[in-house]
């Protein structure tokens, strides 16, 4: 039996459009939100807008502009370059980009009714950033109950799974296929199987080759 009703943080890539269609199966109602923080590629947004509309979901689209002008990066500035830090994070981090996106998501649920909150964060492949860990999650959800006085539910279906396993996971749900031709992994902005060089291409791509092996493998 399926649920009430659930909002999902929606960035039109691989990993957020698996989660959509993971709460499309599980929901009665499923909205998602895209926020647009001046990231390189307005592709990103029409993306994301272009599969809510054929998946049927209703689509809110949040300006967040403020964190590009908090937190410069190489999501946002061309003039920043896509490598790893001394520090380990790579220079694609976005200083509290979780904290914001999932904090206003709340406040979007809250107007809609919704309990449940779902993002694609994962900290088994997390790259290096802070804000997609287990820990981090569990800390913000109670500080969102708290703060609203409601009760936020914020899942994480892909937190324990590694590139290959949500390739394996989007193909139980019926959407491989989806998933790789019409997501938007891609820092240079590049649909479906990307530029194949940058970092995001790069775990994409590992991924999806570890898991058609092992399909390979099974059959």
């Amino acid at each position: 039996m399926k649920q009430g009703k659930a909002i999902v943080v929606f960035s039109g890539g691989q990993d957020s459009t698996t989660c959509l269609f993971w709460a499309l199966e599980r929901y009665e109602e499923v909205q998602a939100v895209t926020f647009n923080y001046g990231q390189r590629h307005a592709l990103e947004l029409e993306c994301a807008a272009a599969i809510a509309a054929e998946l049927g979901v209703q689509h809110h689209v949040l300006d967040m502009s403020l964190l590009n002008q908090l937190a410069p990066n190489a999501l946002t500035r061309a003039d920043i370059a896509i490598e790893e830090q001394e520090n380990g994070v790579p220079t694609t981090s976005v200083d509290g980009r979780n904290l914001l996106f999932l904090s206003f998501a709340a406040v979007l649920a809250k107007q809609i009714g919704a309990k449940s909150i779902i993002t694609g964060v994962c900290e088994t492949d997390f790259s290096g950033y802070p804000d997609c860990r287990d820990v981090f999650i569990k800390s913000l959800n109670v500080t969102l109950n708290l703060s609203m006085d409601y009760p936020f539910v914020i899942e994480t279906p892909l937190m324990w799974l590694d590139k290959a396993e949500t390739w394996e996971l989007a193909d139980k749900l019926g959407a491989f296929e989806f998933v790789r031709g019409k997501t938007l992994t891609c820092y240079n902005g590049v649909i479906a199987d990307g530029c194949g060089e940058c970092p995001a291409c790069k775990l994409r791509r590992q991924g999806l080759e570890r898991y058609l092996a092992k399909a390979g493998a099974a059959e």
